[in-house]
């Protein structure tokens, strides 16, 4: 494609639709749709605001009435086959008399995984698959992991000195970075299903795990504590933070049940999970918040936990606030705890980016896997 492509340049409008979905649409995807007629005129677009709403083919669909027969549909993911809180859009489209379905990638759900693509094409519908995939799996990445996997994708978020701490030598961790970094770190809660913490954290800085961007936010992040021994105070801030059911304290089988009783009468969500190595499984963890439509997982420490997703294989991305500090001394806690690893053995990172937070900076990247059979 050239940079001049129409087809590229229809694509990046959907995609630019999809975007103003973020963080509220899940546990759908974000889609973006644009409808061209044979002349090339834009006739319709739509995106897909929230779940429960008409999705994206739907709203472009209804903006462009009649002149949708014919016309070309821009659509950022495969168009679903199947009832869910909305009718097939497959099925719209082809009663809608669209002669060209042009998507970015296809939709690993289950439920719909080519499909719709092929209802399409049985419909005598031309399709056609590719345009724009680079930008589309960058923008659905934790819904196509999550279908993927069958588990939410995983973000491991901290904030610390460039000398990879996230507290000093006596614990003290506020604040690390400054006040638009930690803007930033509402964002990045904002485009979360769970936010994630262990025990030590909640003991040592009783946490809200809220999203405050300036304004109410619609949705409301599970807020999860990662608590073998159960031993979360009653009166902790991320129960009262908001709805206490969306206080969700993650225990081992064998935690007191005096201690599991009371945390319950708060009103918070106790779940109770297989343990390894005397510590919650993270695995088993991540599939009861995939069983809830958690798609994607936001883990705020401390270093400890970090160490031990890295450790389970179950990072899938890093957003790194890196403050212009150096902290030093073997007392200071690490952003990354547990036993280490071999140099030869490291967690590889790419597809960077970084991006300026006030004095401090933002560094995201991919974790990068060993193919299957490699």
């Amino acid at each position: 494609m050239t940079e001049g492509d129409p087809a590229e340049r229809f694509m990046r409008r959907a995609l630019e639709l999809a975007e103003l979905g973020r963080g509220l649409t899940s546990p759908n995807p974000m889609v973006g749709a644009v409808l061209v007629a044979p002349s090339g005129e834009v006739v319709g677009e739509g995106y897909h605001a929230r779940a429960g709403e008409p999705h994206a083919e739907v709203e472009a669909l209804r903006a462009a009435g009649p002149r949708s027969r014919g016309a070309t549909l821009y659509v950022t993911l495969e168009p679903c086959s199947h009832h869910g809180r909305t009718g097939p859009c497959s099925r719209a489209v082809i009663d809608a008399g669209v002669a060209r379905v042009v998507a970015a990638v296809g939709d690993p759900n289950p439920l719909v995984a080519g499909r719709g693509f092929a209802e399409l094409r049985a419909a005598g519908i031309e399709v056609i698959t590719g345009v724009g995939a680079r930008g589309a799996e960058r923008q659905n990445r934790a819904f196509l992991t999550a279908m993927r996997e069958h588990r939410p994708h995983v973000t491991l978020k901290a904030g610390m000195t460039l000398d990879g701490k996230i507290a000093d030598l006596h614990g003290t961790s506020r604040w690390i970075t400054g006040e638009r970094a930690r803007r930033e770190a509402h964002r990045l809660r904002s485009e979360s299903d769970a936010i994630v913490v262990g025990i030590g954290t909640v003991l040592r800085d009783d946490p809200e795990l809220t999203v405050r961007l300036g304004q109410p936010w619609p949705r409301e992040p599970l807020r999860v504590v990662l608590d073998t021994a159960a031993r979360t105070p009653v009166g902790a801030r991320l129960i009262r933070a908001g709805q206490a059911s969306r206080a969700l304290i993650a225990v081992g089988a064998e935690a007191p049940e005096s201690r599991v009783r009371s945390l319950a009468a708060t009103g918070a969500t106790v779940v109770a999970c297989r343990t390894r190595d005397g510590r919650v499984d993270l695995g088993a963890l991540l599939a009861e918040l995939f069983a809830r439509e958690a798609r994607a997982v936001l883990v705020e420490g401390g270093g400890e936990v970090h160490g031990a997703f890295l450790d389970a294989g179950l990072v899938d991305r890093v957003a790194m606030f890196t403050a212009p500090l150096l902290i030093g001394g073997r007392g200071a806690t690490p952003v990354v705890g547990g036993a280490g690893r071999e140099l030869k053995s490291a967690v590889r990172l790419g597809g960077f980016e970084v991006t300026p937070a006030g004095d401090d900076l933002l560094i995201e990247a991919d974790v990068i896997r060993e193919l299957r059979g490699a």
